[in-house]
């Protein structure tokens, strides 16, 4: 009977340890999804942290919208529904530097989930103000690269910087990246227009060129492209679909500035 029960124990501390592993790799794998990781990395990234806690037979399959993960010889299969995606390549860094201790055997599960609910709960690594101030100087920058005119510099730069912020207002007002992209859009037309017929500046469409500059989505497109080549075709699809249509929103935001003025 002692035997049994010492059995019992065993196999339900067992099972204990592979949910509690379960719960650890999909935190993982929606903290990289959630901030601009590739599909590839994030399904990688699971199984070898399983892998590490000496869970063999884990299988993970990852969309831009959701994260399924199973352990098969245990029944266990957890879900995770994925709303919101952003770019923050920091957090992406922090948890393969994570991942890699513990492929070293230097973090146990309990501190690793620990440590990921606090990369998760963390704050943007950089300030509205700052984001701002990068946006307008990536803006003057591009100018230049695109031989726009030292005169444009100042529209650019303002144009830019509105951009972001438009950017970051309107996505705290609806959590529709597609109205925030389009709003922000326009503020850069109007802004590039009326600097030239204000005199400010001289080429508007250079201008307006170096401004929406940073709200192109080149993380996403280089993602896609990567899906697609390692097999990953649902996920690269849909990451193509989806810089898409923020391409196609900026066109349409800087088209009905251009009308409005």
């Amino acid at each position: 009977m002692n035997g049994f029960l010492s059995s019992f124990q065993t196999r339900g501390s067992r099972e204990g340890f592979v949910h509690e592993v379960a719960a650890v790799c999909v935190l993982t794998g929606k903290i990289l999804l959630q901030n601009g990781a590739e599909t590839f990395r994030v399904e990688d990234t699971m199984n070898r942290i399983a892998k590490s806690y000496a869970v063999h037979d884990a299988q993970s399959f990852v969309t831009p919208t959701g994260i399924i993960f199973s352990i098969e010889d245990h029944d266990v299969t957890q879900l995770v529904r994925i709303n919101q995606r952003g770019t923050n390549l920091r957090k992406v860094t922090q948890v393969n530097t994570l991942s890699r201790r513990v492929a070293l055997g230097e973090v146990s599960i309990k501190e690793l989930h620990r440590l990921l609910r606090q990369i998760d709960h963390s704050e943007v690594a950089y300030s509205n103000s700052l984001q701002i101030l990068a946006a307008a100087i990536a803006s003057s920058c591009f100018l230049l690269m695109f031989l726009g005119q030292l005169q444009d510099l100042l529209p650019a730069f303002l144009a830019g910087g509105a951009g972001q912020a438009g950017m970051i207002y309107f996505h705290k007002l609806a959590k529709v990246k597609f109205f925030s992209e389009f709003m922000s859009s326009i503020i850069i037309g109007l802004i590039a227009l009326f600097s030239v017929k204000l005199g400010i500046g001289l080429e508007m469409n250079k201008i307006i060129i170096g401004a929406v500059m940073p709200l192109v989505p080149g993380v996403p497109i280089t993602n896609a492209v990567r899906d697609i080549m390692s097999g990953d075709l649902v996920a690269g699809l849909s990451k193509s679909a989806e810089a898409g249509l923020t391409a196609f929103a900026i066109g349409i935001g800087v088209t009905s500035a251009i009308m409005l003025g």
